[in-house]
């Protein structure tokens, strides 16, 4: 594989130096990390990571090749693949290509030799924030205009790019039919729910309530997906016509969209939460689940707080009644789930289908279908 010099450039001008794919171009976007030791294909395939590139903190990238198996949508969504060591290795028992000759024909900007320890204790200190890979011939100058004409994360509202054109569906069973509102849903979210017997109809981001309810769903699913939750309105104007008429469960920018909904706020995490190793509290169960992640954003906790100090389920009240504190994160205590007490209607933050990671949170899968039963 043909590299050329390159380097990893952040808007306040901190740079990293490595080695560039010769046939990439360079990529912007907000540079964040995520920390597992696996799962690269399903990461850069993720309509949640659309708009931003990727830093890999564990340091050999690429070691089992890549798969059809393993993508969680039609196209890689992240701009860009920041590696220590990667390598291009088709002998993995389930290879089927070279993760470089992927990224290349895919047309993804990749660069290794990079120092990823230094870059990801940079962002852990400073946030965040736009950045960019560039090919040594770009000066820069001439980079720091590139990064500077990027909008920033916050504010944007990136499901209407990676969102369906049309309504697809999937499953075969008899169990409940459930509507998707689909601002970027991971292709494992769809697996787990049809592979419970649930009839899945996956609609645009920008339909309306009535034509979600026009199906007569037994409940409605809110799925992952990128951007700034602030930034879609009109969604949440869309969730707030449905909460109460029907069971409603939200994923990661699910979540985030169910609590905007019901009159809670959202804010902008320093450098997000994004690997396989996060540990969380269920608080109806008492267990603590390792999970996997990848949000920027979270939701505002009973009075304003961004945190929960105690393991308890502490009480909102919200345009829909009252709402409890389901899940908590036992690395920074924000909010990873709650429950509404007086409407059908649950979130959690994180990602219980893994894709990659493990698999401790597949439980709530089936405690969904058990609820939207009841209901």
């Amino acid at each position: 594989m043909t590299t050329c010099a390159g380097y990893v450039l952040l808007e306040d001008d901190a740079r990293f130096d490595g080695e560039l794919s010769q046939a990439a171009d360079h990529a912007v976007g907000e540079v964040v990390f995520t920390t597992g030791m696996s799962g690269y294909q399903e990461s850069m395939t993720d309509p949640s990571y659309a708009g931003q590139l990727i830093a890999f903190t564990y340091p050999h990238i690429g070691n089992y090749g890549v798969s059809a198996g393993a993508m969680e949508s039609e196209q890689p969504w992240a701009r860009a693949a920041i590696m220590r060591e990667a390598c291009n290795r088709e002998d993995a028992p389930t290879a089927e290509g070279g993760w470089l000759d992927w990224l290349s024909d895919c047309g993804v900007t990749w660069i290794t030799g990079v120092d990823t320890r230094a870059l990801v204790r940079h962002i852990r200190h400073a946030g965040a924030m736009r950045g960019g890979v560039f090919p040594a011939s770009i000066v820069q100058t001439e980079a720091r205009e590139l990064i500077a004409a990027e909008p920033p994360m916050a504010g944007q509202d990136l499901a209407g790019l990676v969102t369906p054109a049309r309504v697809s569906r999937h499953g075969h069973g008899s169990g409940p039919r459930i509507a998707v509102l689909d601002t970027g849903i991971k292709g494992s979210m769809v697996r787990e729910l049809a592979a419970r017997g649930a009839r899945v109809s996956l609609h645009p981001c920008r339909s309306r309530a009535e034509e979600l309810l026009a199906e007569e769903p037994d409940a409605v699913f809110l799925s992952n997906g990128p951007g700034d939750p602030a930034a879609l309105g009109y969604v949440v104007d869309t969730v707030r016509e449905i909460v109460g008429r029907k069971p409603v469960w939200g994923i990661c920018l699910g979540h985030q969209l169910l609590c905007r909904a019901v009159g809670l706020d959202t804010f902008k995490l320093p450098f997000g939460h994004r690997g396989a190793n996060h540990p969380v509290k269920d608080l109806q169960t008492g267990r603590v689940q390792i999970t996997s992640q990848n949000h920027g954003f979270a939701a505002v906790g009973p009075n304003g707080a961004r945190t929960i100090a105690l393991d308890e389920p502490v009480r909102w009240q919200t345009d829909f009644g009252a709402a409890a504190l389901s899940h908590v994160n036992l690395y920074d205590r924000t909010v990873e789930g709650l429950e509404l007490l007086e409407v059908p209607g649950g979130t959690v933050q994180y990602h219980p289908e893994a894709g990659p990671g493990p698999h401790d949170s597949l439980y709530l899968f089936d405690r969904f279908l058990e609820r939207i039963a009841a209901a």
